[in-house]
Formats: C-alpha cells, sequence, structure tokens
C-alpha cells in the first residue's frame, strides 16, 4: 500500500513543496492537509522558498473587506480557493465586530479595535495578529502605562496623540510563527514607536524622532500613506503636493528624510515598489503635462555610482479619460 501524506518524512514533504512553481500553489497545499502545513509554515522551510519564488499579489485587504485578484490575472484561482477557505470577517476573534484590519503581511493581518466612538479610549488600542486561513490568533498585551506616558511628555497643547500601528515583514531569521508589531504613537512634538516582539512578549520603545529635527510640521496627519520596500516604511504626502518622504529603516529603527523624483505629482499618490537589485521603484500620475493629459510614470531610484540617490524616469504611459 501506497505511503499516505502523514507517513512520508519531513524531509521529502519539503522537497515537494519547494517545487511547487508559485506562492499559490504552496498556499493551496497548506490549507488542504495539517502535514503540508506545519511545513509550509517553518522557518526553515520558508527562508529557501523565499529566494526561489517571488511573491504574487493574492488580494487587497482593507476597511471593505477581502478584494480578491479577478481574471484574468493568473493569481485569480489562488484567490478564489483562499476566499473560500479563510475568515476574513475574523469572526474567530472575541467581540470580532470591533476589530478592524490595520495592516496585513506574510499570510498575517494586524486587527485593532476600533474605538472610533470611545472618547476615552486608550492612545494606544488594543492588537490582535490573526491568521484568518486556520483561523488562529495572538492578543497583544497592552503598551505599558509607563511607556505611553513617556511619549506624552510634554504634555499636548492642541491635539490629542494618536496611534499606528505597523506589522513588520518577516526577516531570514524568523520562525514561522513569529512577528513583530510597532505602536508608531504620533505626538505633537515626536514620532514615538514602540515595539513588541511575540518572541520576549514584551514592549519596549524605540528612539523617537522630534519633529524639531525635521522638515515637516509637528504632529503632521498628512502623512498618512505609508508604503514598504527593502526594510524600510515610507510615509508620502502628495496629496498637499509635498516632496518629502519620511522614511523609518526597521532594522536601526531611525528616521530620516528622502525626496520624490520630482514635483507635479498628482492627488491620487505614488505607489512605492521593490524594483529589484536593491532599488526602489515609484508609480505616479503627474499632473501638468503637455496637452494637459496626466501622465502615469516608473521611476526608478539609483543606489550605484556616482548617481547614486538620483531617480531616473524609466517609462511614461500616458493616460486616456474616457467619459
Amino acid at each position: 500500500m501506497a505511503p499516505t501524506l502523514t507517513e512520508l518524512p519531513g524531509g521529502l514533504l519539503t522537497e515537494i513543496l519547494l517545487r511547487l512553481p508559485a506562492l499559490e500553489d504552496l498556499a493551496r497545499a497548506s490549507a488542504a492537509c495539517p502535514a503540508l502545513r506545519r511545513v509550509a509554515i517553518d522557518g526553515a522551510f520558508l527562508r529557501p522558498f523565499r529566494r526561489l519564488h517571488a511573491p504574487r499579489l493574492l488580494a487587497f485587504l482593507d476597511l471593505d473587506g477581502f478584494q480578491p485578484a479577478l481574471p484574468p490575472h493568473p493569481s485569480a484561482p489562488a484567490a478564489r480557493a483562499l476566499a473560500r477557505a479563510a475568515d476574513f470577517s475574523f469572526s474567530f476573534l472575541p467581540s470580532h465586530c470591533r476589530w478592524v484590519p490595520m495592516d496585513v503581511r506574510d499570510g498575517r493581518v494586524l486587527l485593532g479595535r476600533d474605538h472610533t466612538q470611545d472618547a476615552r479610549a486608550p492612545i494606544c488600542r488594543e492588537l490582535a495578529v490573526c491568521d484568518p486561513l486556520h483561523r488562529r490568533y495572538v492578543l497583544l498585551p497592552s503598551v505599558p502605562d509607563a511607556l505611553v506616558a513617556s511619549a506624552e511628555r510634554p504634555p499636548p497643547v492642541r491635539r490629542r496623540p494618536f496611534d499606528e500601528p505597523l506589522l513588520l515583514p518577516l526577516n531570514e531569521n524568523d520562525e514561522g510563527t513569529a512577528f513583530t508589531v510597532i505602536s508608531m504613537v504620533h505626538c505633537e512634538t515626536k514620532l514615538a514607536p514602540f515595539v513588541f516582539s511575540s518572541t520576549t512578549g514584551q514592549w519596549r520603545a524605540a528612539a523617537p524622532m522630534l519633529w524639531s529635527a525635521m522638515p515637516v510640521s509637528p504632529m503632521d496627519h498628512t502623512y498618512l500613506r505609508r508604503h514598504h520596500a527593502y526594510g524600510c516604511f515610507y510615509w508620502e504626502s502628495t496629496l498637499i503636493k509635498r516632496r518629502e518622504l519620511l522614511v523609518l529603516n526597521i532594522q536601526s529603527m531611525e528616521f530620516s528624510i528622502a525626496e520624490l523624483p520630482s514635483s507635479g505629482w498628482g492627488t491620487l499618490g505614488v505607489a512605492i515598489v521593490e524594483a529589484g537589485e536593491g532599488r526602489l521603484g515609484l508609480f505616479g500620475i503627474r499632473d501638468g503635462t503637455a496637452g494637459g493629459k496626466p501622465d502615469l510614470c516608473y521611476t526608478v531610484r539609483r543606489n550605484k555610482g556616482k548617481n547614486s540617490g538620483q531617480w531616473q524616469m524609466v517609462k511614461t504611459f500616458v493616460l486616456v479619460l474616457r467619459a
């Protein structure tokens, strides 16, 4: 009699999964069998798999729910399978109707309590990290009062601080179930990051960024459109025609300021992407071009040679607007 999957040695299962052609096939396999799931979430497997397979888009997850890739996108079948298998209503969490998605990365979702109707809500909201495919979750402990109080000194004069939770991407040394969360507290005089590690189970304070040290307005609410590429988070505010990018390096936990390649970006914002070979790429719609028609531009920032750090236009697409 032929052996079943559960009888096969783990090393053989690893070799089988490494030969799957795409990430969506790994998602199907891990959803079909607990034995394959155990291999698929193991950090020793994920590291070589990520090196062999670039991740593909399956869906967007926003406040309106799960938005799967649609045909003719090649990931559409896998996205439909994921939508059927997973619980993106998060009904497996306690009081699930009060949880809202804050961030999503590496198959996990960072959820925050919805305190919009509570004027006495804490500055740092309650958080949970969950796996909607297998209906598992971890409730994070609250940020200690002493840490929150340190962020509020001196006391706010005009605006109450607010938090921005971030889920950090896995690095090559992380185990499959490990995760790191940042609760970024926007204060009147500084930006204060608090970091939670699932390994230690504790929160710690990282070095804050003083608004006075940066060429941006204190407590600037316009830096709310966030992107991630190559281990850095980027906040941009093209909505009000600003060129600066606020940058956080998540390895060093240091802030800096970078600039967009040029002015004239439309209020629809930009998309910052990984362009390969460590280069930063940017898609954006630029207004006021020749003929009065908006252009979709793709620009790459060089990282080698004497022009390192400069942006270079790669391609421009003329958009045809239809009534």
